[in-house]
């Protein structure tokens, strides 16, 4: 025990121990989880893909100058007359291709939130699943404590009757021998509980030897909807895999709609000034304006786009036609997983009432045998084993709550409602 306690203060040290509440903890994976925070600069990249989408529809001016020789009549290289300073824009505003491109770029956003959601609700349920198993190693390391002080008090009384000659020499080693099996699962316990709330520490995004005790607490029991066939359809209606897949799917079909639109004319407005010098025009014979504004309209019409558009308006259509299968898969799977969650959670309450009734039993046990040792007709070593016992149940006990804590944290993440219920 004493290495055990060195190497405890060793992992202690090397980083920070924060006691958290469940709620709070989630608090703080919701805002620091790295996956979290990676589908937020996602759906960033998705919000500036509107604006790169958007672009040609917004009004752009170049302005500049230039000097040129030339031994005869003065022009640009584009066939312009040569000005002093010239502004020009260009902005589209009528592309049916570009529009849906938009689109796409919006439907994009829609999905990147989606993912945003999907993603908290992964870390909440993580963080539940971590939070319960660090209050679990908490909970049977502090059993097993107790069992070794029980089954060193066993080991006392059976020593005393082996001296006394009143019991085996070999019953002393076997209860030497439970004293130290005990001690090892204490070390092991120990161990686990560093594990469990290192891994609890690092889905809250902490640092690296950080550690997060899970804070003692009384929690409300879960609440699962009123029935199973209000979960599946609440599942179907929230899950965020199935919002993600019909987003992809909307994405594409806009895709499509952009690549047949290819063969539609394009719209543009189109404005120039240039500023020129009448040194340029000396044998000029119409009336010389310095300023020359022009604005027009450009439309252009495709009259031969070749096959590569609809070529990639058949892949996009096969792509929407892959999605639709795996929607229906989806929808088919997400019932199926919410059956068997359901199956579990009465399974689990099931054994919970089973470690109930056993505890119960052995607590009465341990109550009949506390009075016929009082009364001298039992000794205490035998009251010191039923004691070590009763640990071992409670252990039990609180496992199979546990078991039926997770069984509903499943149901409710299965239905998309997860993160609403432990808020």
């Amino acid at each position: 025990m004493r290495y055990l306690a060195f190497f405890l203060t060793a992992i202690w040290a090397a980083g920070e121990t924060k006691t958290l509440t469940l709620r709070a903890a989630l608090g703080v994976a919701l805002e620091q989880n790295p996956d979290v925070l990676l589908a937020r600069l996602d759906q960033q990249k998705a919000r500036d893909q509107i604006l790169i989408a958007r672009d040609p529809f917004l009004p752009k001016v170049i302005g500049g100058s230039g000097l040129a020789w030339s031994p005869g009549y003065p022009t640009t290289i584009d066939g312009n007359p040569p000005s002093i300073f010239e502004a020009r824009t260009d902005m589209a505003l009528f592309d049916r291709a570009q529009s849906f491109k938009v689109a796409q770029a919006k439907e994009g956003l829609r999905g990147s939130a989606i993912d945003v959601t999907r993603r908290q609700e992964e870390a909440a349920y993580r963080v539940a699943q971590l939070f319960l198993d660090a209050e679990q190693a908490a909970h049977s390391l502090d059993a097993a404590q107790k069992q070794v002080d029980n089954l060193a008090r066993v080991k006392e009384l059976v020593d005393a009757r082996v001296a006394e000659d009143r019991e085996l020499p070999i019953e002393s080693k076997k209860a030497d021998f439970q004293v130290k099996r005990a001690k090892h699962n204490v070390e092991a316990l120990a161990v686990n509980l560093i594990d469990a709330e290192t891994a609890l520490a690092q889905v809250l995004g902490l640092g690296a030897g950080d550690r997060v005790r899970a804070a003692g607490e009384e929690r409300a029991a879960i609440e699962l909807p009123v029935s199973e066939e209000a979960s599946i359809e609440e599942a179907l209606e929230h899950s965020p895999e199935l919002k993600r897949l019909e987003s992809n799917m909307q994405v594409k079909t806009l895709e499509v709609k952009g690549f047949k639109a290819a063969r539609m004319p394009k719209v543009s407005v189109i404005a120039q000034d240039n500023v020129f010098a009448k040194y340029n025009f000396p044998a000029s014979n119409y009336v010389f304006h310095r300023n020359n504004p022009e604005i027009g309209v450009s439309i252009e019409v495709p009259l031969l786009v070749g096959r590569t558009a609809q070529a990639f308006a058949s892949q996009a259509e096969t792509e929407v036609s892959k999605m639709r299968v795996e929607v229906a898969r989806t929808r088919s799977r997400v019932t199926a997983d919410l059956r068997k969650a359901y199956q579990e959670v009465k399974s689990a309450e099931s054994s919970k009432e089973l470690a109930r009734a056993d505890l119960d039993l052995t607590r009465e046990q341990l109550s009949i045998d506390l009075a016929r040792y009082g009364e001298g007709k039992l000794p205490l070593a035998q009251v010191e084993t039923l004691r070590a016992m009763e640990n071992e149940k409670f252990l039990a006990f609180y496992v199979s709550q546990q078991t039926v804590e997770r069984a509903r944290l499943n149901v409710l993440r299965l239905t998309g409602t997860l993160m609403a219920v432990l808020r």
